[in-house]
């Protein structure tokens, strides 16, 4: 199965990125990814510390077309977890910015472009690679664990291909990045654009910098994409108030939108004639799995819609029988061929292949109106959404804990509670988590408690937590 990328030279005379007042056509792009790929001598893993830059995506771009695979972490990654995934993984090469690359100064220097360097790993172990297997791509946001996904060719050429689908998105369209390229809803807005042959806007500025809205206005973006502390932003810029006559249709996804700010936002959509789009995914189904219909907006803002092209969705029981009455809830399964091939915790685990079979278990919980539009409305597991980025509890509790501090975690999307034992230590965790997860510390909530309640066999009663310190 070749790249999405493979054809590239299709749309040689367009123009592929604008950085700034720089266009980068497709020609450009495909020659400097292609002669960075070159220096890659062999089908291999290679690290790519990721920003939204010409040298990072001609990384990404240059080692797809090569059928070499990219693990895909983000170019600020704290040092100590860098290098926790550089040993559970053993990539061959390094792709990074020269300060990321100061760890593994001792590793040889390959080749330069701009402020990126590709170095030879000189720690890496024997394995394989699974013949299919394209790209890996984190499941738990920020945390820096070692568990990643593995998506093949196939997934990420179905899923491209479904969304551009739907988006009906052409070669006249222009994206601008509003999230990192190593998160999958960030990447899957590159990928369809670049495949369609359509043009990508390159920043990393906020949207609360008013040099982020120039670029956007001055490079004529027709769409944008968004989690959903994006939208809360946009509400407080007055969105309902801008004039972007450029912008045809946004995008939401990354964790469910408030019902008010939805209705909101899609009826200043319609005012302005932007088609706006509310989307589900998953980095195990590659990007997306459902979508609202534009013209649904208005009237089901708390629905993700319906599957994607190509893709089906069902709800099982806890017994795993398949709920087919309405607004019962159950757990939301999704089939088609993006869902990914499974996990991998290092290196070893490449060689697996498909074991999803193309069957994703969401572990999102989800109810179906009469309309056969699907709602989400809780989750199976200790996961939640906190601007954007899965966060695992677990996850975040071992941090704490390794720090030597007695803790649990509870939460829903965009709040994160962190239960204490020593209030003295209240200020380091703040500091701690931020710095290790990169979360802003308004996007959790430290509560100190005189103990943590536990059942007989030790384990923390976190609805206890919730029903006594949340109410």
């Amino acid at each position: 199965m070749k790249s999405i990328f493979k054809d590239l030279e299709n749309y040689d005379d367009n123009t592929a990125l604008f950085i700034g007042q720089t266009r980068i056509s497709y020609q450009e792009l495909q020659s400097t990814a292609d002669e960075l790929a070159s220096q890659v001598k062999k089908r291999c893993l290679v690290l790519i510390g990721c920003n939204n830059s010409f040298s990072s995506l001609a990384g990404y771009v240059g080692f797809l077309r090569a059928g070499i695979v990219p693990l895909l972490v983000s170019n600020i990654i704290d040092k100590i977890l860098l290098t926790k995934v550089v040993e559970a993984y053993q990539p061959d090469y390094l792709y990074l910015p020269i300060e990321s690359a100061i760890p593994f100064q001792n590793c040889k220097t390959v080749f330069k472009h701009e402020d990126y360097v590709l170095i030879k790993n000189n720690n890496h172990s024997s394995y394989r690679l699974y013949d299919d297997l394209a790209l890996l791509l984190s499941t738990s946001g920020s945390t820096g664990s070692p568990k990643y996904v593995r998506q093949s060719y196939r997934n990420i050429k179905s899923n491209t291909e479904s969304i551009a689908k739907y988006l009906a998105i052409t070669e006249e369209d222009r994206a601008i990045t509003t999230m990192p390229m190593n998160y999958t809803y960030g990447l899957s807005i590159i990928n369809t654009h670049l495949f369609k042959g359509a043009s990508v806007i390159l920043t990393d500025d906020s949207l609360v910098n008013k040099r982020f809205w120039e670029v956007l206005k001055g490079n004529k973006a027709t769409t944008l994409g968004g989690v959903p502390y994006i939208f809360e932003i946009l509400k407080k810029l007055r969105f309902k108030y801008m004039k972007l006559p450029s912008l045809k249709y946004i995008t939401q996804a990354g964790g469910k939108l408030e019902r008010e700010l939805c209705e909101e936002i899609a009826n200043d959509c319609v005012q302005k004639g932007i088609k706006f789009y509310v989307m589900y995914g998953q980095a195990e189904a590659t990007a997306r799995i459902s979508y609202l219909p534009w013209e649904q907006a208005q009237y089901k803002p708390d629905s993700i819609g319906v599957p994607i092209p190509g893709g089906k969705i069902w709800l099982e029981d806890e017994q795993g029988a398949v709920i087919d009455k309405t607004y019962i809830t159950g757990e939301l399964v999704y089939q088609g061929a993006n869902v990914s091939l499974g996990y991998a915790e290092n290196c070893f685990d490449l060689h697996k292949g498909d074991e999803n079979q193309g069957i994703l278990y969401t572990g999102d919980l989800a109810r179906r109106d009469k309309d056969d539009y699907y709602y989400i409305v809780g989750r199976k597991k200790r996961y939640i959404k906190i601007f954007g980025n899965r966060i695992n509890l677990d996850e975040i509790e071992q941090l704490i804990l390794s720090e030597g501090n007695e803790c649990a975690c509870t939460g829903i999307d965009d709040s994160l509670n962190i239960f204490i034992t020593k209030p003295e230590e209240e200020n380091h965790i703040k500091k701690y988590i931020s710095k290790k997860t990169g979360i802003h510390s308004t996007g959790f909530k430290l509560i100190v408690v005189s103990e943590l309640p536990r059942n007989e066999t030790g384990k923390v009663l976190y609805s206890e937590l919730d029903s006594q310190y949340m109410n």
